[in-house]
C-alpha cells in the first residue's frame, strides 16, 4: 500500500509490515480530539494567513461534515489506514480536494499524536473522577447509616478493636478521595499543549501556539519542543493513579470476598453481583469482586509495559511510542467498569449488623478498653496490660467474654475492678468513647461524612 509519506522511499511496504505498523485500531478512538485539533490548528493558520481564508474555511467545513458522519454513522474508519490522523486527511482530501492537503502545514503527526493523546486522556480522567466520585456518595450514604453499627476492626487479620462499620466504609472514602486528587494532579500537568513542537525543532512558519493551545482548552505550552513531542510522562503519570485507584479497589473487594464467606457472614451480596457453582448448588460466588481484584493485576501490567517502552529512548520520536496508548487506554477502560461494578455492588449489599456484633463480642476486642479502665485507676499502662491479657486467657480457657466474667473473678486479679468497668467494656460505649479526630465514635463518624460531602461538592 503506498503511503502518503512517500517521497524519500516508494512508500510501499510489505503487507505484514503495513498493518505491524498500523495503529488505527487504537488510535481511532481518538477521531473527536482529532478533528477537534485540526479544526483549531486550520483556525491557527487562517488567523496568521499562512492559509488562505477560502481554503481554511473550506478545511474547517470538511472537517466538521467528518466529525458528524462518524458519529452518525454515515462514515466508518477504514481499519486498513495506518492511523487516525492519516485515514481523516486522506478523507478531508478526497471531499474537498488539494486544499486538504494544506491542512498539515506547520505541524507533524509527532506534535500532532501528542496533542490528541493529551486531550483525550483529558476527557478520560474527568469521567473516571465523576465515576468514583459516584462511588463515593454511596459508600458515604452508608457510612452515615451504619454509624453505629458496631464490628471488630482488625490488623494482621486478627480481631483488635471495636469499630463501627461507618469508619470502616469511610477509611475507603479517604482513600478515593486521594485517588481523585492523583487524576487530578496529573491532569493539570498533561493539560500543556504539544501542538506547534512539529516534528522535533519547532517551524520555521510564523504560529500562534497559544492562540490554537487556548482554542483548545489548555492551560499552558509546552515549552521544549524536543520534549514536547518524545516524553510520555503524563501517560506514565495517570497510569500510576489508576493503579493506585486500582489497589484501593481491590483492597475493597477482598474484605467484600471475607465479609460475604460463611465464616464471616458481615454482609450478602446481591444476586446480580454474584454467580452460582456447576457442580455445588450451595454456592453463591463473590465473582464480580474477585474480578476487580483480578484487574489490578492487568492495570499493574499496563503501567509496567509502558515504563519499560520508555526507559531506553534517546530524544526525540521514536517509534516505540506508539505503544503509549493501548495500555493507557486499557486502564482507563478497567477502571472505569470496576468502578460501575463496585459501586453497584455496595449499593445493592445488606449488612448483617447482627453477625458483626457477634463477632465483636467473642474476639475480645474490648480488651484494650479493660487495660484503659485500670489505667484510669491509676495502675501504669505495662501492668494494666498484663493482667488483661491474664483474664483474656482465663475467659478462653473457661469459654466466657469479657462482658459475662463476674466481678469477683476480675477482683481475683486487682481489687481497682468495681462495677463501673462493666460500662467501660460494652462495645457501644467503647466505641463511642473514642471521641479523638477522625476516630471511629458515631460523632467522628458522622463529622467525617459530613466533611467527605463538602470535598464532594468541591469536586463537583
Amino acid at each position: 500500500m503506498a503511503q502518503r509519506w512517500a517521497g524519500r522511499t516508494d512508500g510501499i511496504t510489505d503487507s505484514v509490515a503495513d498493518d505491524f505498523n498500523s495503529s488505527i485500531r487504537i488510535d481511532s478512538q481518538m477521531f473527536r480530539e482529532d478533528i477537534s485539533g485540526s479544526i483549531a490548528h486550520a483556525a491557527m493558520l487562517k488567523k496568521q494567513g499562512i492559509l488562505p481564508p477560502v481554503a481554511a474555511d473550506h478545511i474547517t467545513e470538511g472537517l466538521r461534515g467528518i466529525l458528524q458522519d462518524l458519529e452518525s454513522g454515515d462514515l466508518t474508519i477504514d481499519p486498513q489506514a495506518e492511523d487516525i490522523h492519516m485515514f481523516v486527511e486522506q478523507v478531508l482530501t478526497e471531499r474537498i480536494g488539494a486544499e486538504g492537503k494544506m491542512l498539515h502545514t506547520a505541524r507533524s503527526r509527532n506534535d500532532q499524536v501528542a496533542l490528541d493523546t493529551r486531550m483525550y486522556l483529558r476527557r478520560l480522567s474527568a469521567d473516571l473522577i465523576r465515576k468514583t466520585v459516584s462511588l463515593i456518595e454511596v459508600l458515604n450514604a452508608a457510612a452515615e447509616k451504619y454509624s453505629d453499627t458496631v464490628m471488630p476492626g482488625y490488623t494482621h487479620l486478627q480481631r483488635a478493636q471495636p469499630v463501627v462499620f461507618g469508619q470502616h466504609l469511610l477509611a475507603y472514602e479517604m482513600m478515593f478521595l486521594r485517588d481523585i486528587g492523583r487524576l487530578q494532579d496529573a491532569a493539570k500537568r498533561m493539560n500543556m499543549s504539544p501542538i506547534g513542537a512539529c516534528a522535533l525543532a519547532g517551524t520555521t512558519y510564523d504560529t500562534d501556539r497559544e492562540y490554537e493551545a487556548e482554542l483548545l482548552g489548555f492551560d499552558g505550552l509546552a515549552l521544549n519542543s524536543m520534549d514536547a513531542v518524545s516524553d510520555r510522562d503524563f501517560c506514565l503519570e495517570m497510569l500510576s493513579a489508576l493503579a493506585i485507584l486500582m489497589m484501593h479497589m481491590s483492597r475493597f473487594a477482598e474484605e467484600i470476598i471475607l465479609w460475604s464467606s460463611w465464616e464471616f457472614r458481615f454482609v450478602e451480596l446481591s444476586d446480580a453481583y454474584t454467580t452460582g457453582s456447576s457442580i455445588m448448588p450451595q454456592k453463591k460466588n463473590p465473582d464480580m469482586a474477585e474480578l476487580i481484584r483480578g484487574k489490578t493485576g492487568r492495570v499493574y501490567g499496563d503501567l509496567m509495559s509502558l515504563l519499560t517502552v520508555m526507559k531506553g529512548i534517546p530524544l526525540a520520536y521514536n517509534k516505540d511510542m506508539q505503544e503509549d496508548k493501548e495500555p493507557v487506554f486499557d486502564a482507563f477502560d478497567t477502571a472505569a467498569v470496576c468502578l460501575d461494578v463496585l459501586k453497584g455492588m455496595l449499593a445493592t449489599m445488606k449488612v448483617n449488623e447482627a453477625e458483626m456484633l457477634k463477632a465483636s463480642r467473642q474476639g475480645f476486642i474490648n480488651a484494650t478498653d479493660l487495660a484503659d479502665y485500670l489505667v484510669r485507676k491509676g495502675m501504669p499502662f505495662r501492668s494494666a496490660y498484663q493482667i488483661s491479657g491474664k483474664i483474656v486467657h482465663a475467659c478462653i480457657e473457661e469459654g466466657q467474654v469479657l462482658e459475662s466474667l463476674p466481678l469477683e473473678t476480675y477482683r481475683q486479679y486487682s481489687e481497682l475492678f468495681e462495677e463501673d468497668l462493666y460500662d467501660a467494656i460494652d462495645l457501644k460505649k467503647a466505641v463511642n468513647s473514642r471521641r479523638s479526630q477522625g476516630g471511629t465514635s458515631r460523632q467522628s463518624v458522622i463529622e467525617q461524612t459530613v466533611w467527605v460531602r463538602e470535598q464532594v461538592l468541591k469536586i463537583k
